[in-house]
């Protein structure tokens, strides 16, 4: 894990990958919980039976923004700033998804550092975010990330 005093900091780290997370399988429960909080409850999600008979490989996907809404969890498994103020999500720039995620994957997060800019309330931090399934040849998820630190 990557560990900096200030966001600032990890202007150092720019065009640089800082690291992966640990492994997180995707469950039916937390696919179905993510269909309940949501509303999205599209049978490729929920309905094993049915995917079972009609899907490539036999089994539901994750929702793709639930695996994105892991993302911030993940990022703790990456890197810490020790001394920080809030920390507000700006949002995803250029998020696609790439390959579905079949329940029973484990994925993880790889990012790369591309911007800490200064900011008036703290530190914009930018950074490519890559969902990683294991066994894919390629990202489940691509994003650019947009965040602000703010100072302590």
């Amino acid at each position: 894990m990557l560990t900096v005093e200030y966001a600032s900091d990890l202007a150092a780290h720019a065009g640089q990958a800082i690291g992966h997370s640990g492994w997180v399988e995707i469950t039916q429960a937390a696919i179905d919980d993510f269909a309940r909080l949501t509303g999205d409850d599209h049978w490729i999600h929920v309905d094993v039976e049915r995917a079972a008979r009609e899907m490539p490989r036999g089994k539901t996907i994750a929702h793709g923004l639930y695996v994105v809404s892991l993302m911030p969890r993940m990022q703790r498994d990456i890197y810490k700033v020790a001394r920080r103020g809030r920390g507000l999500n700006y949002g995803y720039d250029r998020l696609r998804f790439v390959l579905p995620i079949p329940v029973g994957s484990r994925v993880r997060l790889s990012l790369t550092i591309v911007e800490a800019a200064p900011h008036a309330r703290g530190t914009r931090l930018t950074s490519e975010a890559s969902m990683e399934m294991e066994g894919a040849d390629k990202p489940a998820i691509v994003a650019r990330h947009i965040m602000l630190i703010e100072n302590p």
